[in-house]
């Protein structure tokens, strides 16, 4: 990172006119951090494209009866790069909060907690499930590869045995990706899941002993007003170093002559305009990304486009009048006869006692556009949540006093297995153009947490070159970086 503090509205208008105009699609977390990392290294125009009304992206929040919510479950980890966390703690100062780690997870009809504790190996774990895990243990050195081509399924049954597959991660992943687990690539296991092997699991156990704890274990940050503060905070930052946002601004389209970006065309207050850049850095999905190049790629690019797909959610907000609905932050529900994934309650994320007598409900529900759940209306979808509640032994007794849902049409990557061919073919094109960046989450096709995005933002920034180049080679070597994130749970 370029600890330079200078900005470009300081230096003289004439420099200013020659200095590159990078132009970032998207302001979520990778998008707006990109735009306070270019803004600090002093020799760059910077302007941020964002459809919707307020930065953060999936990673937002909004405030709905007093309560802040988020559009989902999320936490900043620990696992967070050192200089970028240490940024974050000067912008945010005491707004972001230490927090504890208190969910638990629904395991045949049992709750235990999460993460994993030793006295629910010992105690809580159904005797059944329990037992199948030990059997399992002891077999697994006779379950080798059968040569064939690995899937999620292959990965995680040779690594953690049938029994914790069966019973926890084949069932949430048909429920989270919509698919059989043998159709999910071995990707998905290697990079979603972070306690893929069962010495994984025990070492994260292992975190909650004292003496052997890993400092930070079992903790998270979290801002004082919702997630997407984080956002703001870094957003107001960068504007004040001279970066422009424009909010409510549709990309209709990115222009090219040859393998050249040229500009970028969007559409704000219902007027159509353009802005002329030979840099334009896109956090957008990468499919939309493709289908927004202009004059469009080659058929068979547009056709690998199509190979790339992403899992909808629908967020089910339940307010109810009471002070707080249960102790936990999130619960989780692998089983299908639940068919939601999470809920959590975001006043205890933030641990707030305000307003009084109103907290709200987050319920993630996996669904794709189209789908019967995609139809419904807010009350029904609501009144099938305090169903699914109930029938988890989470009964809602307090009175219910609004039912809001959010649709994200790209929550979450889908490795379908062959995955690969197709945005291979994708990125390579992509990296042809000159002066144009795919990054962030949804940008490189990965299902990277925040502290993942922000360090892609600080990596992109560092490739900028003072004559308004990229930096391939760089870049390469942290797209091999990037390759090695593995989610936090």
């Amino acid at each position: 990172m370029n600890p330079s503090s200078t900005k470009l509205m300081d230096v003289p208008k004439q420099t200013r006119d020659l200095a590159p105009h990078v132009v970032i699609l998207g302001a979520g977390p990778a998008g707006v951090g990109a735009a306070y990392e270019l803004t600090r290294n002093g020799f760059t125009q910077v302007t941020v494209l964002e459809q919707r009304d307020a930065v953060g992206g999936n990673a937002g929040s909004f405030q709905l009866d007093g309560v802040w919510v988020d559009y989902g479950s999320h936490r900043l980890h620990p696992a967070c790069d050192p200089t970028i966390l240490n940024n974050l703690q000067k912008l945010m100062g005491e707004d972001l909060l230490d927090r504890p780690r208190h969910g638990r997870i629904r395991l045949q009809d049992r709750w235990i907690h999460f993460p994993l504790k030793p006295d629910d190996l010992l105690l809580r774990l159904p005797k059944k499930f329990a037992a199948g895990v030990t059997l399992d243990l002891l077999r697994k050195h006779l379950v080798k590869s059968n040569g064939h081509v690995e899937s999620f399924a292959s990965v995680l049954e040779r690594s953690l045995g049938p029994t914790i597959c069966r019973e926890f991660y084949f069932p949430y992943a048909r429920k989270l990706w919509g698919l059989a687990p043998e159709e999910l690539a071995s990707t998905q296991a290697h990079r979603r899941v972070s306690g893929n092997s069962v010495g994984k699991i025990l070492r994260k156990v292992a975190n909650s002993v004292p003496g052997l704890k890993k400092p930070r274990a079992g903790r998270f940050f979290y801002p004082r007003r919702g997630y997407g503060q984080i956002s703001e905070r870094i957003c107001e930052a960068a504007k004040a170093g001279g970066a422009k946002f424009l909010l409510g601004a549709k990309v209709l389209g990115v222009e090219r002559e040859g393998y050249q970006v040229s500009a970028v065309r969007y559409e704000l207050n219902g007027k159509e305009h353009v802005i002329a850049t030979r840099n334009v850095w896109s956090t957008l999905p990468v499919s939309l990304l493709v289908r927004s190049m202009r004059p469009e790629p080659p058929a068979e690019i547009l056709d690998a486009g199509k190979g790339i797909s992403f899992r909808g959610m629908i967020l089910i907000y339940v307010t109810l009048e009471q002070d707080q609905f249960s102790e936990y932050d999130a619960h989780y529900f692998p089983e299908e006869a639940i068919p939601i994934s999470r809920l959590s309650e975001p006043k205890n994320y933030s641990h707030s006692s305000e307003p009084k007598g109103i907290t709200v409900l987050c319920a993630e529900l996996p669904a794709d556009p189209g789908s019967r759940e995609w139809q419904m209306s807010d009350q029904e979808i609501g009144d099938s949540l305090c169903a699914w509640l109930e029938k988890a032994n989470l009964p809602v007794r307090a009175k219910v006093l609004r039912i809001t849902t959010r649709k994200l049409r790209q929550a979450y990557p889908v490795y379908r297995r062959g995955f690969e061919q197709h945005f291979d073919k994708v990125d390579q094109w992509l990296g042809k153009l000159e002066g144009l960046l795919s990054f962030g989450r949804q940008g490189l096709f990965v299902h990277d947490n925040t502290h993942h995005a922000l360090y892609m933002a600080r990596a992109a920034a560092d490739c900028l070159q003072p004559d308004g180049k990229l930096d391939r080679s760089l870049w390469a070597q942290y797209r091999e970086v990037f390759e090695k994130h593995v989610v936090e749970d």
